[in-house]
């Protein structure tokens, strides 16, 4: 491929004729979004029947708020993004559906309710309908970002303030005193008059546009060939500052926050962004070592010395020998292996198990509680709406014109992965325990908001790797967010769209 200046589209409307007309796909994305509702509604007379011994006749209000929401959202999205992915938006709306649904099952099954009082309880009150507030909150915020992010590309012209916004977002609640940022040992929070804020969720987007950005302008020189070893070309020594530099940044987030998933989170959207703007498997390789590594050394720090590795060191014996200690700090492990194993391939049933003996069910182990009651099987369909989800995000990647939104895209689709892995891992103890949420499912705001405008990103992204292309490519002219400028720097991509 070789670098082309191009230049913006004549103010007059002259060049080249508009191509023809392309299907926008929302009537697709319409059809997808009824059959969701309808699933959700399914699951909401399952839960009161289960839960409360009858269905009543206001099981269907929550369903149809989901409704209004999503339904307002695809409007929005018909218009900001008319060229968008037909189904990000309804693969996440069957997981924040379900999510909303569980919690409001939760709701059912609290110490504070008779059997007789559950079917009295109020569909506006409770954890479900807090998850639903949010969900309308985080809503507004990706549409207002689709309405102020017309062009992905406009992002990349301040790397350095969002990179020095994620940094700074990063450190606060590492050096503010426990009392105002630490549950359950992981200082991943900021807490406030009765609220909690988990500013690590917003500095993920931050840094990985900054990531993006510097990739995408050192890629020749990152990807110059060094020694052969095995068969793959290894960059050169002095080309490994930047991902040392990550690397001894995310080992600082797990001693002194606390938390292995954040950590991994970081390294490992930097190593695949990285992977991404030279295509080279060699720094996947690299990045893994030395997070392996990072992370041994950090164990055995612990158990030679504690002081700020002790908490990890801890965390790690819990993981290799939960039922060690099964009464205090294995506890919520045991728990959590107790209701994958109960819920066995089919579960329960929706509303028929005991998911609040698994402590934090509502947050870290929601996953832990729905296994319990859909089984296997439905566990399986969640994680494979995930995995669509970030296929979504990868196609888009792939089809998205400039360097700039194929890093982008990659990392924000990995970032998406790589969360589900590492909580789903950590309840299912193939990794040690983190503070990570499981998106769109967990009961909270902050991480809600933030996938939520990870997801705003990735349909601003799809719209234009979708859009047909009018004229000659740039940042100006009638393009989105188009505006005139200087004539852009961009690579020649296939126009083959992948869809």
């Amino acid at each position: 491929m070789t670098a082309t200046a191009i230049p913006a589209p004549p103010a007059g409307g002259g060049g080249a004729s508009a191509p023809a007309r392309m299907p926008t796909r929302r009537n697709v994305e319409l059809g997808l979004l009824l059959f969701v509702i309808a699933i959700l509604t399914i699951y909401a007379a399952v839960v009161e029947g289960n839960a409360v011994g009858e269905v009543t006749g206001d099981f269907w209000v929550q369903p149809a708020m989901i409704a209004i929401l999503f339904g307002a959202a695809h409007l929005a999205i018909r218009f900001l993004a008319p060229y968008a992915d037909p189904v990000i938006l309804p693969a996440v709306a069957l997981i924040n559906g379900i999510g909303v649904g569980f919690l409001r099952r939760l709701d059912y099954t609290s110490p504070k309710l008779t059997p007789a009082a559950r079917a009295e309880l109020s569909v506006f009150g409770g954890n479900g309908f807090q998850q639903l507030g949010w969900t309308a909150v985080a809503l507004v915020g990706a549409v207002a970002l689709l309405f102020i992010v017309r062009d992905h590309r406009s992002l990349s012209r301040y790397p350095y303030v969002f990179g020095l916004a994620g940094i700074v977002l990063v450190l606060i609640p590492a050096v503010l005193p426990a009392q105002y940022s630490a549950i359950h040992g992981a200082k991943l929070w900021i807490k406030f008059a009765g609220f909690t804020i988990q500013p690590g969720e917003f500095a993920k987007i931050f840094l990985l546009v900054f990531f993006a950005v510097y990739l995408v302008r050192k890629r020749e020189v990152l990807g110059l060939a060094g020694p052969r070893f095995l068969g793959l070309e290894f960059p050169r020594p002095r080309d490994l500052g930047p991902v040392v530099a990550v690397w001894l940044m995310s080992l600082m987030v797990l001693v002194f926050e606390k938390d292995l998933g954040t950590s991994l989170m970081y390294f490992g959207l930097f190593v695949v962004t990285l992977y991404v703007a030279t295509e080279r498997s060699s720094w996947l390789i690299i990045g893994l070592t030395l997070f392996l590594g990072g992370v041994f050394l950090a164990y055995f720090l612990g158990k030679a010395i504690g002081g700020p590795f002790l908490n990890f060191s801890e965390r790690a014996t819990t993981w290799l020998d939960p039922f060690g200690d099964a009464d205090d700090k294995g506890y919520q492990l045991v728990q959590s292996l107790f209701g994958l194993g109960t819920g066995g391939l089919t579960g329960t049933g929706p509303g028929a198990g005991q998911p609040t003996k698994v402590p934090e069910v509502w947050t870290d182990f929601i996953f832990s509680g729905l296994g319990e009651e859909i089984g296997l099987f439905g566990l399986t369909a969640l994680l494979v709406t995930y995995l669509l989800l970030v296929e979504r995000g990868l196609r888009s990647a792939i089809n998205v014109r400039d360097l700039f939104g194929k890093v982008f895209a990659g990392g924000l689709s990995f970032t998406l992965g790589l969360q589900v892995f590492v909580i789903v891992g950590g309840i299912s103890q193939l990794i040690p325990l983190t503070g990570q949420t499981t998106p769109f499912l967990s009961a909270g705001g902050s991480s809600l908001v933030a996938n939520w405008l990870l997801i705003g990103l990735l349909l601003r992204i799809s719209d234009a790797a979708r859009r047909p292309a009018v004229g000659t490519p740039s940042t100006g002219g009638s393009g989105p967010g188009g505006g005139g400028g200087a004539p852009v720097q961009i690579k020649e991509m296939p126009t083959e769209v992948v869809r």
